[in-house]
C-alpha cells in the first residue's frame, strides 16, 4: 500500500475525479499544497508525501552535497522508492487519471521519475525545477501535457538550465506549456493559473495506464 513507504497526506476525493499527487519543496511538508488543490479542483482525490530525506531540519525528497550538486546515487534510490509509491497509489485507485505537480525539490523528484517511468502519469507540472543534467530520450512522454513554471530572475532554478529542460521535454514530443515570471524562485500567479488550466483541463479523452 502506498502509506505504507511515506507518510503522506491522502484523500480519496469522489469517484471518477482525478486523483492529485503535490509533491513540496525544500522545507514543505505533505500540507503545503493541500489548500491549492482543494480551490483548484475541490473534488480531486489528493495524495501529498512528505520528503523522508532532512537537510538542516528541512524536508526533503533526495540528498545533495550543495546548492545544485545531488548526490546521483541517492537520487537514483530516492526515485525509484518514489516510483514505488505512485505505484501503490495507482493500485489503490484503479482506472482514475493520475495528475502530478511538485515545486522545487518535488519538481526534480518528479521530473526523475518522468525521465524513468512517464507512463505512470496523465499530466505533470514542474515548478522552479532544477535538473543539472542532459536526460536520456525518453519516447514515452509523446504527447503528455506537462506545464513548467519559471522565474526569469530564479537564482535556484538558473534560465539557462530551465531552458535546456524546456527544449528536452519538447524533443521527446511531450505537449508543452511555459509560464514564465520576473519573480524568482517563489511561486508566481502565471503557474499557478497554468497550474489549474493544466489540473482542469477535459479528462474524457485520457487513457493512459
Amino acid at each position: 500500500m502506498s502509506e505504507n513507504i511515506y507518510h503522506s497526506y491522502q484523500e480519496a476525493g469522489l469517484p471518477g475525479s482525478p486523483l492529485i499527487l503535490a509533491l513540496h519543496g525544500t522545507g514543505g511538508d505533505e500540507h503545503q499544497f493541500t489548500g491549492l488543490v482543494r480551490n483548484i479542483l475541490p473534488d480531486a482525490g489528493l495524495v501529498a508525501p512528505r520528503g523522508d530525506v532532512l537537510e538542516n531540519g528541512a524536508n526533503r525528497f533526495f540528498r545533495r552535497t550543495g546548492e545544485g550538486v545531488y548526490d546521483m546515487k541517492d537520487l537514483a534510490y530516492r526515485t525509484d522508492r518514489m516510483l514505488s509509491f505512485v505505484e501503490g497509489v495507482r493500485a489503490d485507485h484503479p482506472g482514475r487519471p493520475l495528475y502530478a505537480f511538485g515545486y522545487s525539490n518535488g519538481a526534480n523528484i518528479l521530473a526523475a521519475m518522468l525521465f524513468k517511468r512517464p507512463k505512470l502519469f496523465d499530466r505533470a507540472a514542474l515548478l522552479h525545477p532544477l535538473i543539472p543534467w542532459v536526460p536520456d530520450p525518453q519516447p514515452g512522454l509523446a504527447g503528455m501535457p506537462v506545464l513548467i513554471g519559471i522565474g526569469l530572475n530564479d537564482p535556484i532554478s538558473p534560465l539557462p538550465l530551465s531552458r535546456r529542460l524546456i527544449d528536452w521535454f519538447i524533443a521527446q514530443g511531450a505537449k508543452v506549456e511555459v509560464e514564465t515570471a520576473s519573480q524568482g524562485h517563489q511561486l508566481h500567479q502565471a503557474e499557478i493559473n497554468g497550474l489549474a488550466r493544466l489540473l482542469r483541463a477535459d479528462t474524457a479523452a485520457e487513457t493512459r495506464t
